[in-house]
């Protein structure tokens, strides 16, 4: 009695076990759902522009190239006026309200009244265009330090200070008014919070320093 005794207790532990690893199996299915359907959709890879010599990085990984590539495409955006500024600079302001950080709208939307008051806008057209030799590749002298720093200076894997010398022209009424070359500090910071309207993740903090004027006299090759 005792032997079918022991056999029904050790079919019932069987039982037991195998009801808890059903148990623990389901647990993990669900978990495995749960991060399935929470994964996000699509992902943004920043790929750098020349690949010959390989490229081995995090998909979260942002090359200084795309950071370049953005704040010129941004500021440029912001910067041209191909009608009337007093009309296309606040239009640009709002139409690139995606990358931008709010501090950075709020700064330009303030620079666009002031100068609308000092009547720097009405009739203005203006386009910005990069000086030729002061590109990505170029080095740019900080004036402080006194040492040449790359173009895209990383403060963290989710802020850096993007370098452009530019040619900045403005027209009145199809009448030159200024013909300038200044160099334009501007900071970057990573953002995911839209990926609907601004699939680069990435946002315009305006200026990181004072923009400077340039002269004539100023080397092309490092500064």
């Amino acid at each position: 009695m005792s032997k079918y005794l022991h056999a029904l207790t050790g079919r019932d532990k069987h039982i037991s076990s195998l009801r808890f690893v059903i148990v623990v199996l389901l647990i993990i299915i669900l978990a495995m759902a749960w991060g399935w359907k929470s994964a996000p959709k699509d992902l943004t890879i920043h790929i750098p522009p020349d690949t010959r010599t390989g490229s081995t990085r995090l998909w979260s990984d942002i090359d200084p190239s795309n950071i370049y590539a953005f704040a010129f495409y941004i500021f440029q955006q912001l910067s041209t006026w191909p009608n009337n500024g007093e009309v296309d600079y606040k239009r640009n302001i709002n139409r690139l309200t995606p990358y931008l950080t709010p501090q950075c709208k709020t700064l330009l939307l303030h620079e666009y009244e002031e100068r609308r008051a000092g009547g720097e806008l009405r009739d203005r057209v203006r386009s910005i265009a990069e000086i030729d030799g002061r590109g990505i590749n170029s080095e740019v002298k900080n004036y402080q330090t006194g040492e040449f720093e790359p173009r895209v200076k990383i403060l963290s894997d989710k802020a850096w200070v993007a370098t452009y010398d530019f040619f900045v022209d403005e027209y009145y009424k199809g009448e030159a008014v200024k013909r300038t070359m200044a160099r334009f500090p501007l900071s970057v910071v990573k953002s995911d919070t839209d990926p609907e309207t601004n699939l680069w993740g990435l946002k315009l903090n305006c200026y990181a320093s004072q923009p400077l004027k340039l002269t004539a006299t100023t080397g092309a090759n490092h500064e």
